[in-house]
């Protein structure tokens, strides 16, 4: 399926948001992928996962995650310094503002005529973490989180008692959450905490521990493991497929 990318600029509650639309060129309506990405915002292989999920006919978004402390359009390199930057913006942004930005995000779909009025969350890292939390906004109908960092921890700022893993409960639609086992960010511990949580409140989720580590998605870099992110990448159209155009 040929798709087209073009860019907008989305009023939030906290400042213009730089967002990547991913679409087939076919006319018609669509189920709709918001994409969070790395503290990197949207590197060259983020965008190439936005196209991979595209073409197989889904409006996909992809929001600068940390606008209100970058300038529009800034893309962080995958170096120390880059790394620094991104953690450090991590860290100060609160978690209610990305929840802003995700209700300004489905504001947007709303109002396109090639939009089916349906959507979910998909991301990796920080954007796993993302992808978790914005299926705490009802109209979100599936989250695909890959190796989400901060989930288990509480690191992120907010509200008292309104961390992501304490919130989970409000969570309605399907969740698949996958994590490599050499993945030094999320430890077993960790991870079994964010497992036993979901279970205790009965959420519809699917879990996956594979043996990869931090990062095994992005296909550049020592850590990319090409087969498990053609896997994942499956898993995932099969579910948005399964839960968008029902």
């Amino acid at each position: 399926m040929l798709i087209q990318h073009t860019t907008h600029n989305i009023n939030t509650p906290t400042g213009t948001m730089r967002t990547y639309e991913y679409k087939p060129k076919d006319k018609g309506v669509y189920p709709a992928i918001i994409f969070y990405s790395e503290i990197f915002q949207q590197t060259a292989p983020i965008a190439r996962s936005a196209a991979i999920l595209a073409s197989h006919g889904f409006i996909v978004l992809v929001p600068e995650v940390f606008h209100e402390l970058n300038p529009a359009g800034t893309v962080l390199a995958y170096d120390d310094a880059g790394k620094d930057k991104g953690n450090a913006d991590k860290f100060e942004k609160p978690l209610e503002h990305h929840d802003s930005d995700t209700s300004a995000m489905i504001e947007f779909l709303q109002k396109q005529t090639y939009y089916n009025g349906s959507v979910g969350s998909m991301g990796v890292c920080i954007g796993g973490h993302l992808a978790f939390r914005a299926a705490l906004n009802p109209l979100i109908k599936g989250a695909f989180c890959l190796y989400a960092t901060d989930i288990h921890s509480n690191t992120l700022p907010c509200k008292p008692g309104n961390d992501s893993l304490s919130q989970c409960g409000n969570i309605q639609g399907e969740l698949c959450m996958i994590f490599g086992k050499q993945d030094p960010h999320v430890s077993s511990e960790g991870r079994d905490l964010i497992r036993r949580t979901l279970h205790d409140k009965n959420i519809h989720y699917t879990w996956h521990e594979v043996n990869a580590q931090h990062a095994f998605m992005r296909d550049e870099g020592d850590r990319y493991d090409a087969a498990l992110a053609i896997q994942c990448y499956q898993m995932a159209v099969s579910m948005f497929q399964g839960i968008l155009r029902a």
